[in-house]
This record gives structure tokens, sequence and C-alpha cells, in this order.
């Protein structure tokens, strides 16, 4: 998994590319533990995301109640359409703001 990120003031975008799975859920737990200090607004982009597991939905729920508990707000932009579908019969579309 390739991870790129883009702070503007208390909004940050995180670019996702490849397959969010077991191994690399870590990495995107650890780099949003390290930047989001101060974010109000968290765009997680997955335009360039080929899978998404469960151990990366944990992630995701994780970060989501984070984001939460500081106020802020949490945006999954660019979901495709398999993982539309996961999101969709876990009842996760109903959580979180997908764009």
């Amino acid at each position: 998994m390739k991870l790129t990120t883009e702070k503007n003031g208390t909004a940050l975008t995180v670019h996702l590319s490849g397959e969010l799975n077991t191994l690399t859920a870590p990495e995107l737990s650890a780099l949003l533990d390290k930047e989001l200090g101060g974010v109000q607004e968290l765009t997680l982009n997955f335009a360039e995301c080929d899978y998404v597991s469960s151990a990366g939905l944990r992630i995701l729920l994780a970060t989501f109640k984070k984001m939460k508990a500081s106020k802020g707000s949490m945006v999954l932009a660019n979901v495709g359409e398999n993982f539309m579908d996961v999101l969709s019969n876990t009842g996760l579309d109903a959580v979180f703001d997908i764009q």
C-alpha cells in the first residue's frame, strides 16, 4: 500500500493506493495516529485502492470514532463499487459519509 497525504490547515486528505489489508492496515493506523492532531476534516481517498479487508474496516471505524470524539468529520471519497458493496452489506454505509 502506498499512502500520500495533503494537509491544509485543519483538513487532511489521505490517498490510499493498493490494498488495505491485514498487512497494510497498521501502516494506515500509524500514519493517522501521527497526523490526526488538530485535524477537523479527514478525507480518505480510495480512488487507487483495490481492496479493503476487515482489518482495514476496523481501522476506518476506529478513526471514525476518534474524529467523532474530537467533533471532526470523516469522508470516504471515490469508493469503488466492490468496496461500496461491502459497506452496504455490513450496514457501514449508514455510518460513514461516502462521496
